[in-house]
């Protein structure tokens, strides 16, 4: 059984009604629910007395160092069989690194531990990494996002790397780490035992004097299959060293995010020769970069190529225009894997998104998720549109937020909509004007159709 309650105030009788429940749940995930210390009394006593309980989660509480060590004595006993533990932005400082070490240090059956957007510290992580290091403590997934540490965290971390096989996930994101700092932690990744699957490292102050390290990293670690670097000003000179570990014949990377990397037009070769000939990479994020439309006609001939296997494709905010649409439709209709398409706040126009229909229409096409949004689009497009949601049995998402496509659009897409053919389950128009009369025809239509859901 599974309690999943989000964004809940949680008065008395409604959280005596849950604690019955909770005795026999083997996954409690309680997130936004204004929980605090004492909640985490009653729910040490839940993890002690329900074996069969493998998960809590418990993101943005005000749970405290206090609450945690409520938690921490449920979780110290022996029959606790907990497994994974979500205590992300629950106000937690360093104290309560103590507590946690001491169920690292105890607790074999925790495999993950979700920390992030806590005031932990440098000095509360180190202590985290001393659990780690014991040799009951078989941690397979850690994260640490925004837990403000320091370059000083990472001769800790390589210890705790050193003697833990068992990691497989390792999130540092949102942490001013340096170039230096991530250096000496890929010298370490490279030397560890684990066979890491997942490192994060977004907006960790990397430029491309890190890439070569981390490059190095993807050629060593076969087992990385997802990288993400973005919000890092690795520049176009980074990219390139980056693509010298990612086509290395061992890499078997499959998720690689980029996104705001002060990535140009420059990268495109690299980036379609990666596309062309990486059959593992299923997933690219390029946003916020300014790749303009002769980088992105490049990535669509890569997309061409029948060795590409790329199932998703991130291109937001990549100073595209109209210009460009042809070769993406091009490439639509020959990719049969791609199914996510995200290239919303690119200024297509209502003629860009016409070229892109002409693509989606092919029979090879098989995009299940196409974002629009903010792409300087009108009603004028909007009957194009609603043939393509109307045949496309395969398309089953659709933002079209921030264009101003008036009552004229929206109905010519709600007709769309009504049609038995089409299979679209979610669209989305944020911030766009529509008369009263059009609010209750998009009413009534979640009512005929409640499996479809419009978000505004």
């Amino acid at each position: 059984m599974e309690l999943d309650i989000q964004c809940e105030e949680m008065s008395p009788s409604r959280w005596a009604e849950l604690l019955t429940t909770m005795k026999s749940c083997k996954t409690i995930r309680l997130d936004d629910c204004n929980l605090s210390s004492s909640n985490c009394e009653d729910l040490s006593s839940i993890i002690n007395t329900n074996p069969s309980l493998t998960e809590l989660k418990l993101n943005n509480n005000e749970l405290g160092d206090a609450g945690v060590e409520y938690l921490c004595k449920g979780l110290l006993t022996p029959s606790c069989s907990l497994q994974k533990l979500w205590l992300q932005n629950c106000n937690l400082t360093s104290a309560s690194c103590e507590t946690l070490r001491s169920v690292l240090s105890a607790q074999p059956s925790l495999t993950e531990l979700h920390v992030g957007d806590n005031r932990l510290g440098t000095a509360g992580v180190k202590v985290l990494c001393q659990g780690i290091m014991n040799p009951s403590c078989k941690l397979q997934k850690l994260q640490l996002e925004y837990c403000e540490l320091t370059a000083d965290i990472v001769e800790a971390l390589n210890a705790a790397l050193q003697s833990k096989p068992t990691l497989k996930e390792l999130s540092l994101s949102n942490n001013t780490l340096g170039d230096t700092a991530v250096k000496q932690l890929c010298q370490g990744l490279v030397e560890a035992s684990c066979n890491l699957e997942l490192l994060h490292l977004e907006n960790c102050g990397i430029t491309s004097d890190s890439c070569m390290e981390i490059s190095a990293v993807l050629r060593n670690k076969p087992s990385l299959m997802d990288l993400s670097v973005g919000d890092n000003k690795i520049g176009d000179s980074g990219l390139a060293l980056l693509c010298q570990g990612l086509m290395h014949p061992s890499c078997k990377i499959q998720k690689l995010w980029l996104w705001d990397c002060d990535l140009t037009s420059a990268s495109c070769k690299d980036l379609s020769r990666l596309i062309s000939t990486k059959e593992t990479l299923t997933e690219i994020s390029l946003i916020d970069n300014n790749l303009r439309d002769s980088g992105m006609e490049m990535l669509c001939q890569a997309l061409k190529d029948p060795k590409s296997k790329l199932q998703e494709l991130w291109v937001r905010e990549c100073g595209l225009t109209t210009a460009c649409c042809k070769a993406v439709s091009s490439a639509l209709s020959t990719n049969k894997h791609l199914k996510v398409l995200h290239i919303g706040e690119n200024k297509l126009g209502d003629a860009g998104v016409e070229l892109l229909c002409e693509g989606l229409m092919h029979p090879n096409c098989n995009i299940q998720s196409l974002w629009l949004g903010n792409c300087d689009l009108t009603a004028g497009c909007c009957a194009t549109l609603a043939t393509v949601m109307a045949t496309k049995q395969c398309l089953t998402e659709l933002d079209l937020s921030y264009n101003p496509l008036e009552d004229e659009g929206i109905r010519k897409i709600c007709e769309a909509l009504k049609k038995p053919s089409c299979n679209v389950q979610q669209l989305i128009l944020y911030d766009i004007l529509w008369s009263s009369e059009v609010d209750d025809e998009l009413r009534a239509l979640e009512e005929s159709k409640p499996e479809v859901k419009i978000i505004s």
